[in-house]
């Protein structure tokens, strides 16, 4: 048995549907395996059952409206509402309890009173838990449900890494984990190491870029300039900077998320397989998920373009929404030095440039200057330039076909 401070402690809220027994499962599997402590917990709502009693209040016959008898029926209302959600609520926790105990894994068990999902966020907010297990859908599931609305407001509000189940558990098959330079996506790497070495199942990294996304933007920019700021801009030059330089230099950055994938893998000794892919992101990782049905597909919670405020980047919000695999979301961040196929892609800083470049680099368009100033860089690196000169910059531009 392993002791593992990433999965130490384990929440899952329970409510006795499908996928909260789906949950259980998965729990315990992960609990044998790292030692870890089960915490479950269930939330009944009595005050918001008196509220709606409240509400109905004006309804009722007539004989029930005298003060006497209205203030005995909320009282009786109250003592079997809040009697009886506590008996269900305990109901629930005692089969939680009951799995635990037959897999003889340690536990605990809550039951809280309130609004749902917001008391299930407020647990984790307070005990800061190392992983979160929900089903994807609870009880009140319909046909047509992809993710219940308590799982969706969780995760989106959830500071823990949470796990989304979707189908039982069998740790058979490959993990997936989507790579895009994120902190967060480095540490979902960290956490799938832990778990493929332990289950004894491969690992694959997958990072996908987007060139087409570059094309648009160019030729839309492009599309809307006059004559006069077109020569100014030199875009004839520039989109053959774009096809030549910009989607080659998007490759190399993506290449060398996976490269820093694979090195947080060995440094743990694990070998993983990298996989590179070129579309839009999403569409392309759900592709090959479907194609490897894999046990588990993990994905930082926000990505690398995410801005402040954001609860969930587009990628994992539309893999919780469309992928039919378990889905582990992490929060958590774990920075690494970026590397490319010469050394490491923050170099900006170690090639100091001459006030000529840098006044020639400004002629580049704001949008495509940065990927040109790290081809730029790539290549004096590997010239073994010490200084980046306006002959230098014409040189690679020459050499690159920028």
């Amino acid at each position: 048995m392993i002791t593992n401070k990433q999965f130490k402690t384990i929440l899952i809220p329970v409510d006795n549907s499908e996928h909260s027994n789906f949950a259980i499962d998965m729990g315990i599997s992960i609990a044998r395996k790292f030692n870890s402590t089960l915490i479950g917990n269930h939330v009944y709502a009595a005050r918001l059952h008196d509220q709606r009693f409240t509400q109905m209040e004006s309804g009722l016959p007539p004989e029930y409206q005298e003060p006497q008898e209205l203030e005995r029926q909320r009282n009786v209302h109250d003592s079997l509402i809040t009697k009886g959600l506590q008996i269900i609520s305990d109901s629930y926790l005692d089969y939680f309890e009951k799995r635990c105990r037959e897999a003889g894994v340690p536990f605990q068990r809550k039951a809280l009173e309130g609004k749902n999902y917001s008391q299930i966020v407020k647990d984790i907010s307070e005990n800061n838990y190392n992983l979160v297990i929900m089903g994807a859908l609870g009880l009140g599931a319909l046909k047509r449900s992809v993710i219940g609305s308590v799982t969706s407001r969780v995760v989106r509000r959830s500071k823990s890494n949470i796990l989304i189940v979707k189908k039982p558990i069998n740790w058979d098959r490959k993990i997936i984990v989507a790579v895009d330079g994120s902190p967060q996506s480095f540490a979902a790497v960290k956490n799938c190491v832990s778990l493929a070495k332990t289950f004894n199942i491969p690992l694959s990294a997958v990072a996908v870029f987007d060139p087409q996304f570059h094309v648009v933007a160019f030729r839309s920019i492009a599309g809307v300039l006059s004559e006069e700021a077109g020569k100014l801009f030199r875009f004839k030059e520039q989109e053959k900077l774009h096809d030549e330089i910009i989607d080659k230099g998007l490759e190399k950055i993506y290449q060398g998320h996976l490269d820093n994938a694979k090195r947080i893998a060995n440094d743990e000794g694990l070998e993983i397989n990298t996989v590179l892919l070129s579309g839009r992101p999403f569409d392309k990782v759900l592709e090959y998920v479907e194609s490897e049905n894999p046990s588990l597909v993990a994905v930082g919670k926000i990505g690398y373009h995410t801005d402040n405020g954001l609860d969930l980047g587009s990628m994992t919000e539309n893999l919780l929404l469309q992928s039919q695999c378990n889905l582990i979301i992490v929060t958590e961040g774990h920075r690494v030095k970026t590397v490319n196929s010469h050394q490491s892609q923050d170099t900006s800083q170690e090639l100091p440039w001459t006030k000529e470049a840098l006044t020639r680099l400004e002629r580049v368009p704001p949008f495509a200057r940065n990927m040109a100033k790290k081809a730029v860089i790539g290549y004096s690196i590997e010239k073994g330039y010490k200084e980046i000169t306006e002959e230098v910059l014409l040189e690679a531009r020459e050499r690159m076909g920028m």
